[in-house]
Order: structure tokens, then sequence, then C-alpha cells
């Protein structure tokens, strides 16, 4: 099945084409496809800018992998529930020990290991912020699994993301991460319409921004070669490196304040790479320097 999975998704890959753009973005082009060429995997990259309706594909529609990028998703639907009446974010939920599970990343496990009663705020805060997997699956089980994400998603409109299995499912089986996955293209214009404020109300919007520029995983992608005090509200993404070398996923998808005011959405996904660590993050970093330096002129 594993290697079903995977030539299937690398077929997918070969007949999307490369770049999607206008002409007049030539050399950021050239200079994304040189950068992403010492990637043993794929690179998917898309590029918005916000106020001037640029835009830059590069495999922006091949069917990536998400791994935790899938909990910005998962957090617009619960801030959307929270629109809804549904919860407060002041409301204090019960996360009992068995649902603290060992041997997967939670600082919230961490500083809570016998369970804790926390305000739902702080709950997305450790999913989104921390990429806690605890939180994540906890909030998953608490708006009814992963069909109610999804059923959000194409309720406003979004069609190229899929979110079938939660943290602990994908932990449970190597070939179960491969259903969950985004195209570029989606994951930038789903950032877009959340920055200006077309999916929740402002409230929730200003919180979940916030809770992105906080977050702590993943500092030498995005933010890696920015100038010091760049804002970037993102999300990570990064999936378990097998006996192989290979790793699915390591992702970066956000919204860069650039210098002249503007903002500048940005989704980098490396899938199935068997490079290092360092190489595949820099590859991430380089790409939104080479972004933000066009784009901030």
């Amino acid at each position: 099945m594993k290697s079903f999975i995977l030539s299937a998704f690398i077929a997918f890959i070969f007949i999307t084409p490369a770049f999607a753009q206008s002409g007049k973005d030539a050399a950021l082009r050239s200079r994304i496809e040189e950068l992403s060429k010492p990637v043993k995997g794929i690179v998917g990259v898309s590029i918005l800018n916000t106020e001037t309706g640029d835009t830059l594909s590069y495999n922006g529609k091949a069917r990536l992998v998400l791994h935790s990028v899938m909990k910005f998703p998962i957090a617009l639907t619960v801030m959307h529930l929270v629109d809804s009446g549904v919860y407060t974010l002041s409301q204090v939920m019960h996360i009992p020990k068995r649902d603290l599970v060992k041997d997967t990343h939670s600082p919230m496990r961490d500083k809570y290991p016998k369970g804790v009663d926390l305000p739902l705020s702080e709950i997305v805060k450790y999913m989104v912020a921390e990429s806690d997997n605890n939180a994540c699956d906890f909030l998953l089980k608490t708006i009814g699994g992963t069909k109610t994400v999804q059923d959000y998603m194409l309720h406003i409109g979004i069609k190229g993301i899929a979110i079938r299995a939660s943290e602990a499912d994908m932990a449970s089986m190597w070939e179960l991460q491969y259903t969950n996955w985004c195209k570029p293209v989606e994951m930038t214009t789903l950032l877009d319409r959340f920055y200006r404020g077309k999916i929740l109300a402002k409230s929730t919007t200003d919180t979940l921004y916030k809770i992105m520029t906080e977050t702590t995983t993943g500092p030498n992608r995005l933010k890696g070669l920015l100038p010091s005090g760049t804002v970037v509200a993102h999300k990570t993404g990064t999936s378990p490196t097998n006996a192989e070398g290979l790793s699915p996923a390591t992702n970066d998808v956000g919204i860069i304040t650039l210098p002249n005011g503007k903002h500048l959405v940005i989704s980098v996904f490396v899938c199935n790479s068997t490079n290092d660590e360092a190489t595949r993050e820099g590859v991430i970093s380089k790409i939104a320097k080479a972004a933000f330096d066009y784009y901030g002129k």
C-alpha cells in the first residue's frame, strides 16, 4: 500500500505544471527554481501579495502532505464555532489525563501530565503556536472529528485541502499521513481570506492571527533569514523521517509583513525529501527571503 501511495503521489506531481503566474515575475520564478534544485523531493510554493494581488506558484497545484499545517484549518473551524455561539474562547474545558498521550509532541502534556482545565483560547494556542498534538486531537474530538473540519473547508469554498486523519491516526500508520494533503495555492487562498477578514469575525481573526505570530516552531523556516523583528504569522508542519531517510513533510505557511507595509502570504512545502533537516529548512528560508526581497521593495 505504501508503494502505491508514493507512486500515485509522485505521478500526480509530474503531470502538474511547475509554474503558474504572469511573466513579470520571471526573475523570482527563476530564483525559486534554482533554490529548489538541491531538494531530493518535491518543493511546492504559492505566493500572494495581498495588497497588489500579484501571485506566483511553483508546483502550486500539487497535492502535498500537510502534517501539522492542518492545525490552521482546524483552528479556523474552532474559531468559526466560537463565532457561531457554540463555544466561547473563555470557556473552560477539561482535558483528562487519558487524552495526554505519551510519545508525541505535547508541551501541554509536559506541563500538565495529570490533566488540566484550560480555557479554549489557551488550548488553541497550544495547538497552533506550539503545534501540540494532544491539544489538536482533543479539539478534533470536541468538535466532532476531521469530518467537521473537512465540511467547513468545503462550506467556505476550499476544495484543495483534505483532512482525514488525526495526529494519533498518522502516528499509528505511516501511510495515513498522505491522506492529509493540500494544494499550496489553496492554502495561500485560505490564509489570504483569513487575513482579510473574509472567514471569521474580527475578534476571532485578531485572536488567531496573534497566536500565529507567537508560533515557536520552525524558527529556521519562513523566519530563518528575514530581518529581526519581521512579523510573521505562520504554521509549520513536520513529518517523522523513516529508516530510509524519507521525510514526507517539512512545511511552513504564513503571512509576512513587508518593510513597505504590504503583506505577503506564502506557503512552502518540501515533500518526500531525503535531504537532511538543515537542507529542507534552508530551502524554505531562502525562498521566503527571495520573496521578501522581491516584494518588499
